[in-house]
């Protein structure tokens, strides 16, 4: 049995307010491709199908035709989970519906801990799936009126441990053949390296397990949530697989991967990943405007021939004139998405940084909040316990 471990999709996500509709359209026939050569028999997609929790219909057309396309494939099931960005509510409406495809969906945590865990038979090789989706502190943590952050903290990381203890005890009460057990997860694994574009999902700490927290009857653990593909722990059977697409340019300096699990004889025999093609060309761009000019002629496409897309940033302390920029890189197939300066004075105003800024969608609260203070010269440093209540409202709302 062949296994394959992907999450982070995004779909409908947008790049300084452009559409990554193409890229992700090419990563979706990639995909279908690579299951159909490969011989893939189960697909794990670990949360954040969609960027938003009200997807465009473009994006809801772009799963729901390449989830049916699958079942002309060697793909005989398909496990899906919610992560942050998604809203339960839009994974989980056509539930039964997929379910008659052998699709299985948990958009978020279930009342009954085996509607989370599910057997899986093909050529006579057994898999149990524990499919965790991200867990929402209100989904697994009784509220208490008048607890403090500190007991918050240590309830909710409690609450998630409890969460995947039950589902490694119930799959092996059910485990009459000491089959391999996978878990499934969206969450942050103290360790995990960042990228610019994912969002923190906890107040604080929140939520931050390591690998040593994961029970240790798991097989393999099918983590999303950043984007960037790693190992977690030293542990190999505890992975992120990253996302499939370019989401930031900060995202530009490593290898995007699938992940491929074989079993044979009850036991997981290779663990391998596969590089996902760079669907377009993206280039950071660093120097003088002149050095910036001369760059340009590498800014190229590539097979895909989708139109490169570049940021620059700038070796300059002020806010300088950048018209002969523009104007020579009008010359060549490309497009500017973004031109900042790399020695920015640290401390912007509020208006400034929204002149400056292409869309305010750029803006993260955090970081707003932080200037504000700064501002007004209030020290969050010497008061952290407003700092966690700016994180706990910020949350809350996202909830909404």
């Amino acid at each position: 049995m062949k296994i394959l471990h992907t999450a982070d999709w995004h779909l409908g996500h947008r790049l300084h307010e452009q559409s990554q509709f193409e890229e992700q359209t090419l990563f979706l026939n990639w995909i279908e491709n690579y299951i159909i050569d490969q011989k893939i028999d189960v697909l794990l997609i670990s949360g954040d199908v969609f960027d938003t929790g009200s997807p465009s219909n473009q994006s809801l057309e772009m799963y729901y035709n390449f989830l049916v396309q699958l079942k002309t494939t060697t793909c005989n099931y398909i496990v899906i989970t919610g992560g942050n960005h998604d809203s339960p509510g839009t994974l989980n409406a056509p539930k039964h519906l997929l379910d008659a495809l052998a699709i299985k969906v948990v958009g978020k945590a279930t009342e009954n801990i085996e509607d989370e865990v599910f057997e899986i038979t093909i050529n006579n090789e057994k898999v149990i799936v524990g499919a965790v989706p991200y867990l929402r502190d209100g989904d697994i943590r009784r509220a208490v009126a008048g607890e403090t952050f500190d007991e918050l903290t240590d309830k909710y990381k409690t609450a998630l441990i409890n969460h995947y203890q039950a589902i490694a005890a119930h799959s092996k009460s059910i485990n009459t053949t000491q089959a391999p057990v996978i878990a499934m997860g969206h969450l942050f694994a103290t360790g995990g390296s960042v990228s610019d574009s994912e969002q923190n999902i906890y107040v604080g700490t929140l939520g931050h397990i390591g690998a040593e927290d994961f029970p240790k009857e798991f097989d393999y653990i099918a983590l999303g949530h950043l984007h960037r593909p790693q190992i977690i722990g030293g542990n190999d059977k505890i992975r992120y697989s990253g996302s499939p697409n370019i989401l930031s340019f900060s995202e530009l300096n490593y290898d995007k991967k699938v992940i491929v699990l074989t079993l044979e004889n009850n036991k997981i025999t290779t663990i391998e990943d596969a590089i996902i093609p760079n669907f377009r060309e993206f280039y950071k761009l660093k120097g003088t405007i002149t050095e910036c000019i001369a760059q340009f002629p590498n800014c190229i496409s590539n097979t895909y021939e989708l139109t490169p897309w570049v940021e620059i940033v700038l070796d300059e302390e002020n806010t300088i004139n950048t018209d002969d920029l523009k104007k020579s890189a009008a010359t060549y197939p490309f497009e500017i998405l973004k031109i900042a300066l790399k020695r920015q004075r640290k401390l912007k105003g509020i208006e400034e940084l929204l002149e400056n800024t292409k869309s305010i969608k750029e803006l993260v609260p955090t970081e707003v909040f932080q200037l504000k203070c700064e501002e007004m010269g209030f020290d969050l440093k010497q008061r952290p316990e407003i700092w966690d209540a700016f994180n706990e409202v910020l949350q809350a709302v996202k909830k909404q």
